[in-house]
């Protein structure tokens, strides 16, 4: 048959080339001309958001372990503008849990783990029959379908998924295109199926000058970038219409490997601004809003005016003392002013370049916005204010400390930033770094001092609370295993001498196959026993202000594919007693699988109970605080069984840590937004973390400002060994320690209120004095009584702190709260994010109030009838 002529359907393709398949570009790039199509590159080192894909209408991301949070988003949007992926190998392997997370969803499903030997890939029955080069025998990897159809496995002894796809994505379960993986013809005619499934089939139509040229970068002069329209397969004889509730599973037998070629489309012009680019706009606002209030703060407390807002506004509205007052009150560093205004330039025209759809400049505006509010900061002055600064002091610095001497340096440091509060890693897979008596071990490595009393000696010695931070479930870490010299499947110093106390899988296996670690059986009544006994020695032995419970969960599951934990022998005999079935029978979907989650949820929660209650009698100023994970409640309790919200209703615990570790700010924001969409009746104070590894410095306290804008306690940073120089001397500055120690949330919750009120009130009247809150008289006259209102009940609560002056702050701040955002109606025409931080603040104000009265007022009346 005579070669059809060449038809250019453009650079559909994109394939992303980064340091970790540098190694491997040859051999890509190879398989790549072999296949004779047209492709563009994305290079990870620029590759920030879906603009830098060009126009392609199909990403192919062969062998990439390391995507980040902004790129993951970018994957995200662009999926669901009608992108296609085509992923291979380990993708996404090395990176953060909740890129994980996305990249999963996205794809359909995740790369389980590696074999050690060879096994034959075979499509799934009545696949490829009569095609070559479909199937091989090499070393490739298990892929776990969440809400993906296999469309090949492995042939080994449980059968394995070897490649899943969804409608929109493939994922091969081998590193494509590496050297003595797989054989080259089978890689071809991989991708060339899934490329086809995607109406790419122009194969072997480019002149032979090009075939040898390097690809270049897709974003490459795309002024009039539009995201990829969906487009309709090409699949030949056959009719592409999936049933009302399935997608179409990928069948490579319905696939002609060498169709004719595609005829030239035009790709219409979208009318509506890439979402991109609208996500984009929403978070330079933001961005600037935050840069704004944060210089309002810092112009607000420096000003220490402590006059009655109404007074002042009386004053405004005679228009005396006007100039007297701005001159007076207007702060600012010019500096900080001046980048504000270029900032809001810069914005509108962002804005107006995409207007004229002119996307790639735009993008590229935005960044240098991005950018210039990024290096002008404001850093210089002082804008903290009272609440929980928290850093979690990791086993591995402790380790490398080696010393009381080298400890202190770092205490020394936390003082010096303005940290208050130290989570100190003090049992990690079941090894104290104190001589125990409950544990059979101490940590190795920390053997020959006691780190855990020279802590909370220099903590004390400093003003910091030191709150020992103790792994619950999890008993062993295979990646500990290593550091100690130990074999790998060692089972930890306890359930080595303990093995009927461990949890499994329902494959009888220890060890999770994806964190590595070996966990405890919650509902084993001598587990529980143990772990108290190891709580109460911290808490009685040592003079800790607090202990925090982490890995008080099951192992991360994923029911759907059958990959459950939760067998150990404890749990089995009990749910049997209890229903007269072994819960090792049960699949998702069965009556008593529900049931059996909910025993699950119950052991866990039965734990936190008993803890708090035991812990509380042996030491009720004792803080007890839980790290916990952040996802939605149905996903969590589906997947870890952490009911973290019951705890909080309970009152079992005072201060919840969720990890809310995010990339960006934009990141953080949408992973903290669930946790006060319905707050919580508890009196509980929350504190997000915030994840220092690889973070920017300047990021960093940009998601500390995010923090203090939204209802929290505060915040802490994870973790010690990732706490530079640079952002300590960032944060002397602008939280570092004053002579006047400012309240601790959970130890003065009424003096902590008032005090974040007082502040507040300091900006109102500045704007005030300023002129630029705006507010008809009428209104701020009202609002301005309500304002000195509040300020004084809450100061009288503070000073006497009596349930009767309880009730009538409560009735005060609630009163300011039921019509705030109406006096602000005004205002947040011009400030909205101005007025939202406003609106945050004032609930979690509210917060404290409860949490005082649980912890100060109702413990003091228990007391007193005892």
């Amino acid at each position: 048959m005579g070669q059809q002529p060449a038809i250019a359907i453009g650079e559909s393709l994109g394939v992303i080339k980064s340091q970790e398949n540098a190694s491997q570009w040859s051999e890509i790039s190879t398989r790549l001309r072999t296949i004779g199509i047209d492709y563009c590159i994305v290079d990870t080192s620029t590759w920030q958001d879906e603009s830098d894909f060009g126009g392609v209408n199909v990403l192919f991301i062969p062998n990439i372990t390391n995507i980040n949070g902004s790129q993951i988003l970018a994957l995200e949007r662009w999926v669901n503008a009608g992108g296609k992926i085509i992923a291979t190998g380990p993708v996404g392997t090395l990176s953060s849990r909740q890129v994980k997370d996305k990249l999963k969803s996205i794809l359909g499903g995740y790369w389980a783990f590696s074999f050690s030997s060879p096994n034959t890939l075979k499509p799934l029955p009545n696949s490829y029959l009569g095609q070559q080069g479909v199937s091989s025998t090499f070393i490739g990897g298990v892929l776990l379908p969440s809400a993906a159809e296999t469309a090949a496995v492995w042939i080994s002894d449980n059968t394995e998924p070897a490649v899943i796809n969804t409608a929109n994505t493939s994922f091969f379960g081998w590193r494509w295109g590496v050297e003595n993986v797989a054989p080259i013809s089978l890689d071809i005619a991989w991708l060339r199926a899934a490329l086809n499934q995607y109406g790419i089939s122009n194969y072997g139509q480019l002149v032979a000058e090009k075939s040898t040229t390097e690809a270049q970068p897709c974003s490459q002069d795309n002024e009039n970038f539009i995201p990829p329209k969906p487009e309709t397969p090409f699949l030949p004889d056959i009719k592409n219409q999936p049933l009302p509730s399935e997608t179409p599973p990928f069948n490579p037998t319905e696939i002609n490997l060498n169709p004719a070629p595609l005829k030239q489309q035009s790709k219409p012009k979208r009318q509506t601004t890439p979402k991109y680019l609208v996500d984009l706009e929403k978070e330079l606002k933001q961005l600037i809003a935050r840069f704004e209030i944060t210089l309002l703060t810092a112009d607000a407390l420096s000003s220490n005016h402590n006059g009655k807002t109404a007074e002042i506004v009386e004053q405004i509205i005679q228009k005396a003392h006007r100039k007297k007052f701005i001159s007076k009150y207007s702060s600012s560093p010019l500096a900080g002013k001046r980048t504000l205004e270029q900032a809001q330039n810069k914005l509108k025209k962002f804005q107006a370049l995409i207007a004229q759809g002119r996307y790639n400049a735009a993008k590229w505006e935005g960044r240098d916005l991005k950018r210039s509010l990024w290096e002008n900061y404001p850093l210089s002055r002082r804008i903290a204010q009272p609440e929980i600064r928290g850093i979690w002091l990791d086993r591995g610095t402790i380790v490398q400390a080696k010393s009381e001497r080298d400890l202190a340096k770092l205490f020394d440091r936390f003082a010096a930033a303005g940290i208050n509060t130290v989570f100190f890693e003090t049992v990690n897979a079941s090894y104290p770094v104190y001589p125990s008596q409950v544990s059979p071990a101490q940590n190795p490595l920390t053997k020959g001092w006691d780190p855990l009393a020279a802590a909370v000696k220099l903590a004390h010695q400093r003003n910091i609370e030191l709150h020992a931070w103790v792994w619950i479930f999890a008993a062993a870490n295979q990646r500990h295993n290593l550091v100690l010299n130990q074999p790998a499947n060692y089972l930890g110093p306890v359930l080595s001498q303990r093995r009927e106390w461990a949890t499994t899988d329902k494959n009888g296996n220890v060890f999770h196959h994806s964190s590595k670690k070996a966990f405890f059986d919650p509902a084993n009544p001598q587990v529980q026993q143990y772990l108290i006994s190891l709580l109460e020695e911290i808490a009685t032995k040592y003079k800790v202000d607090g202990i925090q419970i982490d890995y008080i969960r099951y192992p991360f599951q994923d029911p759907l594919v059958r990959q459950t934990y939760g067998y150990g022998k404890a749990s089995r005999r009990q749910f049997q007693a209890k229903t007269g079935v072994d819960p090792i029978t049960l699949y998702p979907g069965q009556p008593l699988w529900l049931e059996w989650n909910k025993f699950r949820i119950e052991q866990v929660n039965n734990f936190v109970a008993q803890a708090s209650k035991k812990l509380k009698q042996k030491r009720p100023d004792l803080i007890l605080s839980a790290a916990v994970f952040p996802m939605p409640q149905r996903e969590r309790l589906f997947r870890l069984q952490q009911h973290w919200e019951e705890w909080i209703n309970q009152e079992w615990i005072d201060l919840l840590v969720p990890m809310t570790y995010a990339e960006n700010t934009a990141e953080l924001r949408e992973i903290t937004q669930p946790l006060f969409v319905n707050q919580h009746k508890g009196a509980t104070l929350l504190l997000p973390g915030i994840r220092l590894l690889n973070l920017p410095d300047v990021v960093a306290v940009d998601q500390t400002q995010l923090l203090r804008s939204l209802p929290t306690g505060g915040y802490t940073f994870f973790a010690a060994e990732n706490f530079n120089q640079n952002l300590q001397q960032i944060l002397s500055r602008i939280q570092g320690k004053k002579q006047t120690i400012q309240p601790l949330p959970h130890r003065q919750p009424f003096k902590t209120a008032v005090s974040r009120y007082q502040n507040l009130q300091k900006e109102w009247n500045f704007l005030l004095l300023k002129q630029e809150l705006k507010m008809n008289p009428a209104n701020m006259k009202e609002w301005s009584k309500e304002v000195d209102k509040v300020n004084f009940m809450l100061s009288r609560l503070a000073q006497e702190p009596s349930m009767k002056n309880f009730l009538l702050a409560e009735v005060a701040l609630s009163g300011l709260q039921g019509k705030f955002l109406t006096w602000m109606k005004d205002h947040s025409q011009v400030k909205p994010e101005q007025v939202k931080s406003w609106h945050n603040r004032l609930q979690y104000i509210d917060k404290f109030l409860s949490y005082g009265e649980r912890t100060m007022l109702k413990s003091k009346s228990q007391l007193a009838e005892k």
